[in-house]
């Protein structure tokens, strides 16, 4: 059993030892993320502690992000020495504890140099040349001990919350559809032709690692998607071909070519000419150009056919998909906690198995959301992640190839849309000491004694070490 962080959510050290801003640095200044982009939970000085951490709880993986930036600082060209040691040490320091490092190329955070250069992924030929370039770095310098790689990171999500509604960077977006803070961007036309162009640099990055490195260093190479489980909310004959574009866009807009070459040919028909085409070149260097693919499971929706989109003058990514999803939350819960529901996992997973010729999957993203603070007694969070553990048994035990699991989060870290407001860690940090001290909550406790094969039990509470500063009270 695994663990995960981002490089900008869990670092630090923004500006330190070389390294630039990235277009999530830019996107935090400009919004009121309710926490230090330049703090984080200063990963990057604490790495050996941390790393004493995972080791103390059972981890044998750790997934985190590599900062373009922090090892090329201008995007392109000169590599940092600096940046180049701080991740040489830290996976030295996982691998020496047995710890798998699972590397992570791009998490929202292109280099802000070439974002302000040629508009960043809304550039084909020169972003994917310079992906390609730093990708070649990350596998000459640490493939040696890295046997994981994802190339882009919630590709799907990135795409359209970036470039369509513009919630996460770099921000671009267009009326009616983006968010009031866009002042560039074009929402009908830009989430498809940055999804187009990621898939491009992806492609070319597995090409090149498998050309130049795969048979020697015997690794593996995947992208990561948003996904979630979903159902229509009636049996009409309209709900149902609704449930099935949902799928298609979300998941196919990126699986499909990956796996058959091309796009759905619901998005074909509903996107129209903004939907770029790939050339048969294209198609032959896109099919096929995984080893694996990453999941991010959180909760699950409805779906509820929406045909009056489709007769919108503008449409977006959105409105072509014609279809209202509403994802399940928590009722009765302040903090808009994530139900349990391991079902929705289930049938993701059944249907990727189904639709996709069950591919290698790893479930690089699950847990439950809490707010800061609130208690290290986080029942809420253990319940959660011991019915998705079992719920993903059972997908094994019905054949999926689901090759690993990773909980969301190790540490209480700065979240893309809450900051520091609401926590999904195991251990929480405490963010009023200089020291940002680490404490294990219950749930860290609980999925400890998970991988030791301990029963769990309620006395595992008194195990807790408590801050003063931090309220004890059960949610």
């Amino acid at each position: 059993m695994k663990l995960k962080q981002a490089i900008y959510l869990v670092e630090g050290a923004a500006d330190e030892d070389g390294r630039t801003p990235s277009i999530w640095d830019t996107f935090a200044s400009t919004e009121a993320s309710g926490g230090k982009l330049e703090v984080a939970c200063d990963q990057y000085h604490k790495y050996k502690e941390d790393v004493q951490l995972m080791v103390d709880t059972g981890l044998d993986a750790y997934k985190f992000s590599i900062s373009w930036s922090r090892l090329i600082p201008n995007g392109r060209g000169s590599v940092n020495p600096e940046g180049l040691q701080y991740y040489n040490n830290l996976i030295d320091e996982l691998i020496s504890h047995g710890i798998q490092p699972h590397v992570t190329l791009h998490h929202d955070d292109l280099p802000q140099a070439l974002e302000d250069e040629y508009g960043g992924w809304v550039n084909s030929r020169l972003c994917m040349g310079d992906f390609t370039a730093y990708a070649d770095l990350c596998f000459r310098e640490f493939g040696d001990r890295v046997l994981h790689w994802a190339t882009i990171n919630e590709a799907n999500v990135f795409a359209y919350g970036g470039y369509d509604v513009g919630i996460t960077p770099p921000q671009r977006c267009s009326s009616p559809f983006g968010s009031l803070n866009c002042t560039r961007g074009n929402s009908t036309s830009e989430p498809y032709i940055v999804a187009h162009h990621i898939l491009l640099a992806h492609s070319s990055t597995v090409s090149l690692y498998r050309l130049k490195y795969q048979s020697k260093q015997h690794g593996f190479i995947g992208l990561v998607l948003y996904t979630f489980g979903a159902i229509p909310v009636t049996d009409s004959k309209e709900d149902k071909i609704a449930f099935q574009r949902v799928k298609d866009f979300y998941f196919g807009w990126f699986l499909h070519p990956l796996v058959f070459g091309d796009y759905p040919e619901t998005m074909k028909r509903n996107g129209g000419l903004r939907l770029p085409v790939f050339t048969n070149s294209e198609s032959k260097l896109v099919k096929g150009s995984f080893d694996f693919i990453g999941v991010l499971y959180y909760s699950c929706a409805t779906i509820i056919d929406n045909p009056e989109s489709l007769r919108l003058q503008q449409r977006d990514f959105g409105a072509d998909m014609a279809a209202t999803i509403n994802y399940f939350v928590d009722p009765v819960s302040s903090t808009s906690i994530f139900p349990i529901a391991p079902w929705g996992l289930r049938s993701f997973l059944e249907y990727i198995k189904e639709a996709y010729g069950n591919p290698p999957i790893y479930i690089y993203e699950n847990g439950q959301r809490m707010l800061q603070n609130s208690s290290l007694d986080d029942i809420p969070r253990v319940n959660y992640l011991n019915g998705f553990i079992g719920g993903l048994l059972e997908a094994l035990r019905n054949g999926s190839n689901t090759r690993g699991y990773f909980v969301w989060s190790f540490l209480d870290v700065l979240e893309l849309f809450d900051g520091n407001e609401v926590s999904f860690g195991l251990y929480y940090v405490n963010l009023d000491d200089p020291d940002l001290k680490r404490y294990p909550k219950l749930s860290a406790i609980s999925y400890s004694n998970f991988l030791k094969g301990k029963t769990f039990s309620s006395d595992a509470v008194s195990e807790v070490t408590k801050p003063s500063s931090l309220s004890y009270s059960l949610l």
